[in-house]
């Protein structure tokens, strides 16, 4: 019987959540085709919600968050994986109502893991994990929308994130020509150290919600909060300008008017990383190994699992900056 570490939340009796480093062992795992030896996790806005009882993302408890893992194939019921693969498994149901990568095993159907690309080791694939594979899906969409660099710039909302901050870095590396966006006035240089050409506060975003159309002023957007800052967003995109959509942070819901579509033919683009055909992700992740690799080391700051609870904290508490990656000796 193989006994692993992994967080653990619990309901108590009175209601709350508690979070704690447990031993487990495999036979306690779902059933599934492959038993993965996870080396490395990250911490996204979703495994926090998951951590705190947040039954939108996971039903019932107790459970093991987190929706990124990367780590080596133990044990194979299919003949695409054999033992000593190393996968990448980020999205499905991973983390949500199946444990995930927060412990030092999971097991998964085969459907959701792809082999790591040869130029991206695990440790790098959780730099980017779930919030660089949906920048750069983001960022795919625009392009193929027809953003360039010479559209002019493009700006990046929640630019402090894992998902905004990654944007920031990759779109800088294409050339563009950055704004990032952000309630944390104190990480100006953190983010111009990222490659933003431009720093936007989150009160100028949030200025003029109540009127039907803005002055043209981006080419593109990245938006990773959704609510009224993003419809601001799509009011103040150029001719022809797109915005890609992937969060909701600043709410669900927005004041909409069909003005800037009809006027100006602007695109809002939707974007999800999670339920995404495992063929699209690997070619995705493909690129993010190859074209559009990344140094993300001023991003990142590692933890062990018993750091876990203190960085859900303050990700809850909207203190987080970068990307999070989970070292799971």
């Amino acid at each position: 019987m193989t006994e692993f570490k992994a967080l653990l939340v619990s309901e108590g009796a009175s209601g709350g959540f508690q979070r704690e480093v447990v031993q487990r062992n495999v036979e306690q795992l779902p059933q599934g085709e492959l038993l993965i030896r996870v080396r490395y996790s990250s911490l996204n806005y979703k495994d926090a919600l998951s951590a705190s009882g947040n039954r939108g993302v996971t039903k019932a408890y107790p459970h093991t968050p987190g929706i990124d893992a990367a780590g080596v194939v133990e044990a194979s019921s299919v003949a695409e994986f054999a033992v000593g693969d190393e996968v990448i498994v980020t999205g499905y149901d991973l983390g949500m109502n199946t444990a995930g990568g927060f412990g030092q095993y999971i097991r998964v159907p085969a459907a959701w893991a792809i082999k790591r690309p040869q130029g991206l080791p695990l440790r790098e694939a959780m730099v980017l994990g779930t919030a660089g594979l949906t920048a750069a899906l983001c960022v795919d969409k625009l392009e193929q929308a027809g953003v360039t660099p010479e559209s002019g710039t493009v700006l990046v909302t929640g630019a402090t994130g894992g998902v905004g901050s990654i944007a920031v870095v990759l779109l800088k590396q294409l050339g563009y020509r950055v704004a990032a966006a952000t309630g944390k006035a104190e990480q100006a240089d953190f983010l111009r150290g990222l490659g933003a050409d431009e720093i936007v506060s989150r009160e100028e975003l949030q200025q003029g919600s109540e009127r039907p159309m803005l002055k043209e002023r981006w080419a593109g957007a990245v938006d990773t909060v959704g609510g009224d800052i993003l419809f601001n967003v799509v009011k103040s995109l150029r001719h022809s300008g797109s915005v890609a959509c992937c969060g909701l942070t600043a709410g669900v819901a927005f004041q909409a008017s069909v003005l800037p579509f009809i006027l100006r033919g602007v695109n809002l683009l939707g974007v999800d990383s999670v339920e995404l055909p495992l063929v699209v992700k690997a070619s995705m992740w493909d690129k993010l190994s190859l074209q559009w690799k990344l140094d993300l080391s001023p991003l990142c700051h590692e933890i062990g699992l018993t750091q876990l609870p203190e960085s859900i904290e303050r990700i809850l508490a909207g203190g987080m900056v970068g990307r999070i990656l989970v070292r799971l000796d």
